[in-house]
């Protein structure tokens, strides 16, 4: 949570200038946090975050790793709109249970508790963040989503950060078409591994390269899996991966 870096859009294009661009609908800040990313004109992921409603102004909360790319991108993008970017001194906080008072309720699934946005850092967080995101199945900046990703196949629909009703967006025709088109042939899994293996490990099916080991808890795991070959045994390292399929 240190390394989350929140922006604040304000001006009165702010709504119609991130619903163009990113791959939510911006209507939903009605009703609490938006998750969403931006992608390249090709459909590849650029960056996710979520939008936080803030009076007549937009939180942008990403991962602070991309926020210079994602302020410069914004810049680039804003043109004439009448749209405000500003850095804020905000930090993060998270839990679980019933959202406090300033509060919002992550969007991406129920397990995963809430957020809110606060003027000096949290110091009571204990939750194992990790063994949530892989036992619901969640993406994670840099990990998950890289530059190569396509968010169709890292289950963006699942965890509702994509919506296919409201209009154009950078990459939209891309992704639309993947979604009504095409039969997802590589994407996230769910796996057990048994042994010793390293998030970022191949994983074989025999000599064939079927993927790779990401986000682990315990023997739980994310990989990232071509499912043509991901039947029968497999392995990564000195580990047994076992896709239920």
């Amino acid at each position: 949570m240190s390394n989350r870096h929140i922006f604040r859009l304000s001006g009165p294009d702010t709504h119609s200038f991130l619903q163009g661009l990113v791959t939510n609908d911006v209507n939903g800040l009605d009703n609490g946090l938006v998750y969403a990313a931006l992608l390249t004109p090709q459909g590849k992921y650029m960056a996710d975050f979520f939008l936080v409603p803030d009076g007549d102004a937009v939180l942008l909360d990403t991962h602070g790793d991309q926020a210079d790319m994602l302020r410069q991108r914004l810049g680039m993008y804003k043109l004439r709109a009448n749209v405000t970017i500003e850095d804020t001194s905000l930090h993060l906080h998270r839990g679980l249970g019933d959202p406090p008072s300033d509060g919002f309720a992550d969007p991406r699934h129920t397990e995963m508790g809430w957020r809110a946005y606060r003027d000096s850092p949290q110091t009571d967080d204990t939750a194992d963040w990790t063994a949530l995101r892989v036992a619901h199945m969640i993406p994670e900046t840099g990990v998950e989503l890289t530059p190569d990703t396509f968010i169709l196949e890292v289950g963006f629909e699942a965890i509702h950060g994509v919506d296919f009703r409201k209009g154009c967006y950078v990459g939209q025709e891309v992704t639309a078409r993947m979604k009504h088109k095409t039969t997802l042939r590589k994407g996230l899994a769910k796996v057990t591994v048994a042994g010793d293996a390293t998030p970022g490990s191949a994983i074989m099916a025999g000599d064939r390269a079927a993927g790779t080991l990401l986000s682990r808890a315990g023997n739980n795991a994310i990989a990232y899996l071509r499912f043509d070959r991901a039947g029968g045994d497999l392995q990564a390292g000195d580990a047994t991966v076992t896709w239920e399929g």
